[in-house]
């Protein structure tokens, strides 16, 4: 069991949005309808409330918002093929129960997240995923905040964390540092890894976005089990998650993603900087706490030294018994806790 350290005293929250963002996040503003919190402009999730929005250079991004408004704020961000409600849904309010307040966005190409024209590149890659982070922040006037996901979540956690370590004030990671090396993206893993990323060759081919685009509950479902096999998912947690998957641009996010981190892709101009920032692996000075599932069908639990180096703050590892892929849905208790832990290492 992850072990709970004693909180420290509630700190203020200082500093403001500076200049060494993204050109563009700066234009980041609040919709009107949702200019007082609390105000529904969409469904209401099961324990997260309405969804509200907010918009960033790029996107109107769907989100709910849990807790205190005064609250610490907390930024949980989901993975693919998941959703951030069946993913959050006991996380947020048992954080809200804490004091935190809790946002828990939909990623690019997921939900009601929308991008704000047509020809913007609809891209998946790991520098538009940490550059929304650090805009959702700009639109909530948000200055810091911690960060908690996995998968695409994690990612995007991971890196606006490194790049932009003053709006974070710690990080939950779920299987450690998730800022690729697109610099050895052509160089091979042993094949036992190799076999779990069964998609990210299949989604290389043209085939495999037809079957994206065709089967995509069906292509879920396998990944569901295999990549977190001791989970024993409902019937309508599946299909509330299946609803995330009908947004138009979501094919062409996810096959941009996986397309992109082996190196097959071009990446959005405006990124390219960013990108190139982060061939150097940059390390991670905030407090972090990582966490791997023991029953993870993709990812096997490590001690965690193998990415250790990558973190250059105060830092803990712990492997969660039990947990597949989708940790905070399959051990909200274990991710919660993570989070307060983090929180405590400040």
């Amino acid at each position: 069991m992850i072990s709970r350290r004693r909180l420290t005293q509630a700190m203020t929250l200082t500093g403001v949005v500076g200049a060494d963002g993204l050109a563009g996040t700066r234009q980041a503003s609040v919709l009107p309808a949702q200019a007082a919190e609390g105000v529904p402009v969409g469904p209401v999730a099961r324990g997260l409330g309405p969804v509200l929005r907010a918009r960033t250079d790029v996107l109107e991004i769907a989100y709910h918002a849990v807790g205190p408004a005064g609250g610490k704020p907390v930024i949980l961000l989901h993975g693919w093929p998941f959703s951030p409600v069946g993913s959050y849904a006991e996380v947020a309010p048992a954080l809200a129960r804490r004091g935190y307040r809790c946002y828990i966005p939909y990623l690019r190409g997921h939900g009601e997240t929308r991008f704000l024209g047509q020809d913007i590149f609809r891209s998946g890659q790991q520098a538009a995923l940490g550059a929304d982070l650090v805009a959702f922040l700009d639109a909530l006037r948000v200055p810091r905040a911690l960060f908690a996901g996995y998968d695409w979540g994690g990612r995007a956690a991971g890196v606006a964390a490194a790049l932009w370590p003053q709006r974070c004030t710690a990080l939950v990671s779920v299987n450690g540092y998730l800022v690729q090396n697109l610099a050895v993206a052509q160089e091979p893993l042993a094949p036992s890894i190799e076999s779990g990323y069964w998609y990210f060759f299949y989604f290389l081919t043209e085939r495999g976005r037809k079957g994206l685009q065709r089967n995509r509950e069906d292509l879920a479902r396998v990944v569901w089990r295999r990549n977190s096999p001791a989970w024993q998912f409902t019937e309508a947690e599946f299909a509330q998650a299946a609803e995330l998957w009908t947004n138009p641009d979501y094919v062409d996010v996810v096959i941009h993603s996986y397309r992109h981190r082996l190196a097959a892709a071009h990446g959005d101009p405006r990124y390219a900087g960013l990108e190139r920032r982060l061939l150097d692996q940059p390390r991670i000075s905030v407090p972090t706490v990582t966490l791997d599932g023991q029953a993870d069908g993709v990812i096997q639990a490590t001690d965690g030294s193998g990415y250790a180096p990558h973190f250059a703050g105060p830092w803990a590892h712990h492997v969660v018994p039990g947990a597949g892929h989708n940790l905070p849905q399959e051990r909200p208790d274990a991710f919660t806790a993570a989070v307060l832990e983090a929180d405590a290492l400040r």
